[in-house]
C-alpha cells in the first residue's frame, strides 16, 4: 500500500514539540502494515522554508526513510473543474496532492488538512483520504489481533493523583512556561479532572471550571461581555483511534447544561497535531473563533460556543446536545446486546459497569450510526430518535423492556452500493466489527440502510413497556417497534415527563 503524507504530517513527526505516542502510533502501523511512505516533491520545498531549522534538519536528515514521488500525475479535466476554486499556494499544493491519489499513483492519503479531504470528496475519493486519527480506526478495525492493551474508561480524578513528570504534559510545559505550568497544576492538587488512561499510559486530561459574569477578561480580545462560562481549562486527548476526543466532548456538553453556563469557551495554541484536530473537532461542535487571549506565553486564540436553547436543523452538531420538541420522532429497538456497548451512559442498573470497561470507538463517539432493514426509510436530519432497548432473553417484557435515551439524525444512508462503503459508512461507530458488518451486508438482497445520530441524552429515569402501554404511547405487547415507528408529539412528551428529563436540553 502506498500511503502518501501530506506536509503537515511530516512537519509532525519532525518538530520538537512532537508527542511520541500521537504520530510513533501512526508510524508504527504504516510500518506494521508494510506500507511505502510517499512524499510529494512540494512537500520537500515546503518544509525547505519552514521557520524552524530544528526542523529543516531532521526531515533532511530523515529523507531516506521516505519515498519521493519521482514523476507527478498529469492534470485530468475533473481536476481542473476543482482547481477554479484555488485562490492560494497551498489550495493549489492541495489540488495537485490529491491528484495523485485520483490518478491511482497512490492508494491513500493522510492529512490533517480540511481542504484536501473535500477535495477528495469532490472528486469521489473521500475514503481514501484519512485523517491520523481515522486512520488508525481502520488499522485497528482491520488487525484486532495485534491490538494488545486496554483503555480504561473516563473517570474522574484528582490532579494530585496523575503523575505529572508523565511526557503527556510535555506539550503544556511547552505552551505554558516549563515550570510555570508545574507549579500550576500542583496548586490544582485538590481540584478535580477528568483522565483516561491506555494501559499505564495518560492519553487524555480535561479540567473545567465554571465562571461567573463577575470574571475578568482583561487579556482577551474582544473583551468578553459579563455572562455564565464553562472554561475548557486544560484539555489534551491523543490521538489514538478510540473517538476520545468526541466522549470528552460529551462531557463538556453534560458540564455545561448541568452547570447552567450561557457560553463554554476555551484558548488554545495550534501548534501541534492534537491541538490542531482538536480545533476542528471543536468546530464541528459548533465553536467559532471570538478572538485572541495574550499572556507571558505567547498568544492563543479564543474560541466559543453558545449554549443559548436553539436548533440547528441544517447541522444539529452546531446546536447539540439541544434535541427539539417539534421535530419529528421515531421510536426504535435496539437488542440488550447493542444497547449499552452503543450508548454507555444509558447503563440500566441490572447492568455491570464492569463489563464495559475496555473502551470501544463506537462508546466513545458522540457520532454513531444504528443499521436497519426497517420498512420506513424516510428519516432526515433533525429527527428525534427514542430508543427501546427490547427484553432479555425470555424475561417479561413489561418491565424488562425499556426506553432509555435520545438521539439526533444526523445522515441517512440509502443507497449504499457496496460492501465495501457499508463498512467505511458504519466502522468505529456501530456495535459491530467488520466480519459481522459483511454478515449483515450478504444477510439478504434487501440490503440494510444506515442511520447517523448524535447520541444526545440518557434517561435518568427509564419508562418500562408496561408504562409506554399504561400511557397509550404503545397500544400493547404485540405493537411494540420492529423499525423506525412514528411517535405523536403527545407521546414524545408523555415519554419527556416519564423518564424525568432534563427539560433544559429540549427546545420548544
Amino acid at each position: 500500500m502506498r500511503v502518501l503524507l501530506d506536509t503537515n504530517i511530516l512537519i509532525h513527526r519532525e518538530a520538537s514539540t512532537v508527542v511520541r505516542r500521537d504520530i510513533g502510533k501512526l508510524f508504527f502501523w504504516l510500518d506494521r502494515q508494510h506500507c511505502d511512505k510517499i512524499i510529494h516533491p512540494l512537500s520537500v520545498r515546503e518544509i525547505g522554508k519552514h521557520e524552524d531549522e530544528r526542523v529543516r534538519n531532521s526531515f533532511t536528515a530523515k529523507l531516506e526513510s521516505y519515498q519521493l514521488l519521482k514523476t507527478i500525475a498529469p492534470r485530468s479535466p475533473a481536476l481542473e473543474q476543482i482547481a477554479v476554486d484555488d485562490r492560494s499556494e497551498n489550495d493549489r499544493n492541495d489540488t495537485l496532492l490529491v491528484n495523485e491519489l485520483y490518478a491511482g499513483r497512490v492508494d491513500a492519503v493522510i492529512t490533517e488538512d480540511r481542504g484536501i479531504h473535500r477535495k477528495g470528496a469532490a472528486l469521489g475519493v473521500a475514503d481514501r483520504v484519512f485523517t491520523i486519527d481515522a486512520f488508525l480506526e481502520k488499522a485497528l478495525a482491520e488487525h484486532p489481533d495485534l491490538v494488545d492493551y486496554r483503555v480504561l474508561a473516563v473517570r474522574k480524578t484528582h490532579f494530585g493523583t496523575v503523575d505529572l513528570q508523565g511526557e503527556f504534559f510535555n506539550s503544556f510545559r511547552t505552551d505554558y512556561g516549563g515550570a510555570a505550568f508545574d507549579q500550576w497544576f500542583n496548586r490544582k492538587a485538590d481540584e478535580v479532572a477528568y483522565v483516561c488512561y491506555e494501559g499505564a499510559d495518560l492519553v487524555a486530561f480535561l479540567y473545567l471550571k465554571t465562571e461567573g459574569p463577575e470574571e475578568n477578561y482583561h487579556d482577551i480580545a474582544p473583551r468578553f461581555i459579563p455572562k455564565r462560562r464553562l472554561k475548557i481549562g486544560t484539555f489534551k486527548v491523543e490521538l489514538n483511534g478510540y473517538k476520545l476526543g468526541e466522549r470528552f466532548l460529551k462531557i463538556i456538553f453534560d458540564n455545561a447544561i448541568t452547570q447552567n453556563v450561557d457560553e463554554i469557551y476555551v484558548t488554545i495554541f495550534s501548534r501541534t497535531v492534537d491541538q490542531e484536530r482538536l480545533i476542528m473537532l471543536l468546530q464541528d461542535f459548533g465553536f467559532t473563533r471570538h478572538g485572541t487571549k495574550t499572556t507571558a506565553h505567547g498568544t492563543e486564540t479564543v474560541y466559543v460556543r453558545s449554549m443559548a436553547r436553539v436548533f440547528d436543523t441544517h447541522d444539529c452538531k452546531r446546536s447539540f446536545p439541544f434535541v427539539s420538541r417539534s421535530a419529528r420522532a421515531f421510536i426504535v429497538p435496539i437488542y440488550p446486546a447493542y444497547h449499552t456497548s452503543l450508548l454507555p451512559d444509558s447503563i440500566l442498573r441490572t447492568e455491570s459497569p464492569a463489563n464495559f470497561v475496555e473502551q470501544e470507538p463506537h462508546r466513545n463517539a458522540i457520532r454513531k450510526v444504528y443499521v436497519s432493514r426497517s420498512y420506513f426509510r424516510n428519516l432526515r436530519p433533525g429527527d428525534t430518535i427514542v430508543f427501546y432497548r427490547t427484553r432479555q432473553g425470555n424475561a417479561p417484557a413489561y418491565y424488562e423492556s425499556v426506553v432509555t435515551s435520545l438521539g439526533i439524525v444526523d445522515g441517512i444512508y440509502r443507497h449504499i452500493k457496496t460492501e465495501e462503503e457499508f463498512i467505511s459508512l458504519c466502522r468505529k461507530r456501530s456495535v459491530f466489527s467488520d466480519d459481522q458488518l459483511r454478515a449483515q451486508w450478504r444477510f439478504s438482497t434487501d440490503r440494510p440502510f444506515v442511520v447517523g445520530f448524535l447520541y444526545a441524552y440518557a434517561f435518568p429515569k427509564r419508562p418500562t413497556l408496561k408504562e409506554l402501554i399504561a400511557h397509550g404511547i404503545i397500544r400493547d405487547t404485540n405493537s411494540v417497534p420492529r423499525g423506525f415507528t412514528a411517535l405523536a408529539p403527545e407521546h414524545l412528551s408523555e415519554i419527556l415527563a416519564l423518564s424525568q428529563t432534563d427539560m433544559r436540553t429540549i427546545i420548544d
